[in-house]
C-alpha cells in the first residue's frame, strides 16, 4: 500500500508494517496506525509516520543506542494490552525534539513507546522513574578546546 509521509513524500509499505497505537498518542489520541521508516541508511533514527495524517511524524530511536543503562518497568497491564508474551517481542523507542544544530537534539526518556513486534501493538508509557527527564540530551556537549 501507498501512502503519504511528512518525510519522504509516497511510500510504499506493506501492511504487516502497520502499528497498531489503540490509545494514539498525546494530543493524537485519534491517530491510532502508524508505520515504522528509517529515517536515513546507516542511522539509527526512524520516523514514526501517522499513516492516516502525513503531517503528523515523530522522530524516534531506541534509547539503548545512546543510553545502553536505559530501563523501563511495564505494569501487567500494559503487558496484557499489548500482548507481550517474551522480553525479546519487545521493541522500544523514544521521541526525540529535534533541534538546530542537531547535537542539541533531546529525547523523552520519561515516555518510550513500546512496541510488540510480533503483534505489531503499541503504546507510549509514561515512567514516574526521576532518573529520567523529557529532554534528556543525546550528545555529550563538546568542551571548548577539545575539538
Amino acid at each position: 500500500m501507498n501512502i503519504q509521509s511528512k518525510y519522504f513524500g509516497e511510500v510504499t509499505i506493506s501492511e504487516d508494517e502497520l502499528i497498531n497505537l489503540p490509545t494514539g498518542l498525546p494530543a493524537f489520541e485519534d491517530l491510532k496506525t502508524f508505520v515504522l521508516l528509517p529515517f536515513d541508511e546507516g542511522t539509527p533514527f526512524y520516523v514514526l509516520q501517522s499513516v492516516q495524517t502525513p503531517e503528523v511524524a515523530f522522530i524516534t530511536v531506541s534509547p539503548f543506542q545512546y543510553m545502553p543503562d536505559y530501563q523501563v518497568e511495564l505494569s501487567e497491564s500494559t503487558i496484557t494490552q499489548l500482548e507481550i508474551k517474551q522480553e525479546a517481542d519487545v521493541a522500544v523507542y523514544v521521541l526525540l525534539t529535534v533541534q538546530n544544530p542537531f547535537e542539541q537534539t533531546t529525547a523523552n526518556l520519561q515516555a518510550p513507546v513500546i512496541i510488540n513486534t510480533v503483534s505489531k501493538i503499541g503504546k507510549q508509557v509514561f515512567t514516574n522513574d526521576s532518573i529520567y527527564h523529557t529532554k534528556h540530551a543525546l550528545f555529550e556537549p563538546v568542551k571548548k578546546g577539545s575539538e
